[in-house]
């Protein structure tokens, strides 16, 4: 018989319903017995000393001479930092990123370095602005360098970009001017999941489109088989060798962290907890929430969850080569993350939160609902992916036709005008790309203003081609709209209940069933159920 991992539970008759986020809002659900529903581990306890870990980082690094080693007067410095994509919400201050540059910059100043120019590696996200600069470099930082010498990366800017050359796939590799003309080049990561960080940083946050078309494009999703592992990525064997090549051409000193997975202050850490072991206090606070949400217009809901910042606690800081540090981030976001879990299900509910790497600050409009299912969500594996090959995945979320003008401009063309026309990735990819990257309104909203870049809608897509290729039906729970279903081709259910119905009609007779709880963030490490069996057998 096989024995699930603490945070797998196997539902009986008398299980609580659980408590699933469908957008922004809580919904109680009943699952029948035999599903298994996947927590997320307990978080690992941060570093004692953060601030002693990143000097000690810095002056014993992985494959690379210390930092102030590499250091001498006169110089040319550029620091690279992650954007807001992660860590998902926002981290309390101080952020790892603010930790990490304090004594950088600090150790370049003791070395006479005066050419120094700090860069958000925003890719084609959209900029991020002042405040939010500051709540990720630090206020010292900030008001020191913003906003000459501290600034977004702008991949549309002419004369901003320089090519080094053609990786052996093919990839024009072309790399900010500034980091490309620089002595060195320092990368701060903050590591939330296995698919950031290592090559991906250089290869993606500091290039222009001739670069990322190279590797963002549905040819390349489809032969990958998870975004988190990265050995089975045909993305991430992509981008290594954009990055390689940059690393060639470049001194990179790499400077990594990661965070626990400690998402809700002790006011909302109920919500990451089995519904079965809550006490009677936090039952009702549980309970309390969910009528408030039900109550509240959408912008009052979303505002609960963001206007606190996650108490997130780095866990792990390394620096030096590419490789080396980014294997011994892996081993810790892989150790926080992954829960086991035997054998793959026939049906798979994913509910889905009100966030993702690309709405923050904004409603996640539809689009970024698929992305976040059948990109993200599906993607969340090691091993086999936690749903089988042409099952049903089962989503909840509003669905609302609801895109924010400012930040996603040109989501909406691409979700009413060519989603209409095809869903076909390699025709959307083919037919309509190369006219959106040259669109000079959505161009300039990018660079002056707070848009993603005009390709980005297309990447999104792109970013859940393997799911939608993976599975079979996806059945949408509580969607306000038919409209917005039908263009993504979603199949609609008012209840938990009758999805499952839905899906049982296509499914073997007694399907598996697994809830991925994911509240807070983590990975389904997978093992395939013997091939006599089935997971079910834990009811034995």
């Amino acid at each position: 018989m096989s024995v699930d991992h603490p945070c797998v539970v196997t539902l009986s008759h008398r299980s609580k319903p659980r408590v699933l986020f469908s957008g922004d809002q809580l919904v109680e659900v009943d699952l029948p017995a035999g599903t298994r529903v996947m927590y997320a581990k307990p978080p690992m306890d941060g570093l004692p000393d953060p601030d002693a870990a990143v000097r000690y980082a810095l002056n014993h690094p992985l494959g690379d001479e210390p930092l102030y080693a590499k250091l001498r007067p006169g110089m040319r410095v550029t620091i690279a930092i992650d954007d807001l994509s992660m860590p998902l919400p926002m981290m309390k201050s101080p952020d790892n990123r603010a930790r990490v540059l304090g004594p950088v910059i600090k150790m370049l100043d003791e070395a006479g370095v005066e050419d120094i120019e700090l860069i958000i590696a925003t890719a084609f996200h959209r900029p991020m602005s002042a405040k939010e600069i500051k709540h990720i470099v630090g206020s010292t930082t900030f008001d020191r360098f913003w906003p000459d010498k501290l600034y977004n990366h702008d991949a549309e800017r002419p004369g901003g970009l320089t090519h080094l050359g053609t990786t052996a796939d093919g990839i024009e590799v072309e790399i900010n001017a500034r980091a490309a003309s620089s002595d060195l080049v320092i990368y701060v990561n903050l590591t939330f999941v296995s698919m950031n960080g290592g090559y991906k940083s250089m290869g993606t946050g500091l290039v222009g489109y001739k670069t990322l078309r190279g590797h963002h494009n549905p040819s390349t999703i489809r032969k990958t088989d998870s975004y988190m592992d990265p050995k089975r990525s045909h993305l991430a064997s992509k981008m290594e060798g954009v990055g390689r090549l940059i690393e060639d051409k470049l001194d990179v000193f790499h400077i990594e962290t990661t965070v626990n997975n400690r998402m809700f202050d002790k006011a909302l850490d109920f919500l990451t907890k089995n519904e079965d072991e809550l006490t009677k206090i936090e039952g009702r606070a549980l309970k309390a929430l969910v009528r408030t949400l039900k109550i509240l217009p959408q912008p009052a809901r979303q505002a609960i969850f963001e206007r606190f910042p996650a108490p997130y606690e780095m866990t792990g800081v390394f620096a030096g080569e590419c490789e080396a540090v980014h294997d011994a981030i892996l081993h810790l976001v892989y150790k926080q993350h992954c829960v086991p879990i035997t054998g793959q299900a026939d049906i798979v509910v994913f509910p889905i939160p009100y966030i993702s790497p690309y709405n923050v600050g904004a409603y996640l409009n539809p689009l970024l609902v698929s992305v976040m299912a059948e990109g993200y969500m599906h993607n969340l594996h090691r091993g086999v992916p936690l749903l089988k090959k042409g099952g049903t995945m089962i989503i909840m979320h509003p669905c609302s036709d609801k895109f924010d003008p400012d930040q996603h401009a040109a989501y909406v063309e691409f979700f009413h005008k060519l989603l209409p026309q095809t869903r076909d990735a390699m025709e959307l990819h083919k037919r309509f790309e190369r006219i959106f990257s040259k669109n000079p309104a959505y161009i300039q909203m990018y660079r002056t203003g707070s848009a993603y870049h005009p390709v980005h809608p297309f990447y999104m897509w792109y970013w859940g081609e393997n799911g939608r290729q993976h599975r079979g039906r996806l059945i949408v729970v509580g969607a306000d709209n038919a409209y917005v279903p039908s263009i993504l081709g979603y199949e609609m259910a008012s209840t938990m209940s009758e999805a499952l119905r839905m899906a049982r009609e296509t499914s073997p007779a007694d399907p598996s069933i697994t809830c991925f709880r994911l509240s807070p963030i983590m990975m389904a490490d997978v093992t395939p159920a013997p091939a006599a069996t089935q997971f079910g057998v834990s009811k034995a």
